[in-house]
């Protein structure tokens, strides 16, 4: 049996970001009582030039459900980029599941070589869909979610990799 285009995509980004979830509570727990102010966190870079925490987030969100919508060949849902908390961070990750949740196996089935049209900031790019997932979209997500994890880890949130997997660790 060989991997699906839905397999590769749908659960595959669910997982992470229900794993971004616990993140976060431990990232709030650790603000609580390391009496840091929750807004310095999600404003932290690793880097000056590098979007802060609640935009990696946010970007990962994106990523998401773009490809999921872009695959399944119907809108993709647009989101405010208001979040201003981890609450408002974690309704996001669960609206992104929520709407990942209603995709079906069937919509994406035949994707790989769908022609994907977007837009990246200024540029018009064209993809076909196995590209488009394999090539921008899964390294994007990956990225997004690794800086968010990262960022944490620097500011000393007790998570490792295990989190990150959203694995039990081991015995």
């Amino acid at each position: 049996m060989s991997i699906t285009m839905y397999d590769a995509s749908v659960p595959v980004m669910t997982h992470i970001l229900k794993a971004m979830l616990v993140i976060l509570d431990k990232a709030d727990a650790h603000c609580t009582a390391k009496r840091i102010e929750p807004a310095v966190m999600l404003g932290t870079r690793l880097i000056p030039d590098m979007f802060p925490l609640s935009r990696q987030v946010q970007i990962a969100c994106d990523f998401a459900k773009g490809a999921g919508a872009r695959l399944a060949g119907i809108e993709v849902p647009s989101y405010p980029d208001d979040e201003k908390s981890f609450a408002d961070l974690k309704a996001r990750i669960a609206k992104t599941i929520a709407f990942l949740d209603t995709i079906k196996p069937a919509q994406i089935a035949g994707s790989e070589g769908r022609d994907i049209k977007m837009k990246a900031g200024p540029n018009d790019m064209h993809f076909k869909g196995q590209d488009y997932l394999t090539g921008f979209v899964l390294p994007n997500f990956y990225f997004h979610a690794t800086t968010a994890y990262a960022i944490l880890r620097q500011n000393g949130v007790e998570i490792g990799k295990f989190d990150f997997l959203g694995v039990p660790r081991p015995a």
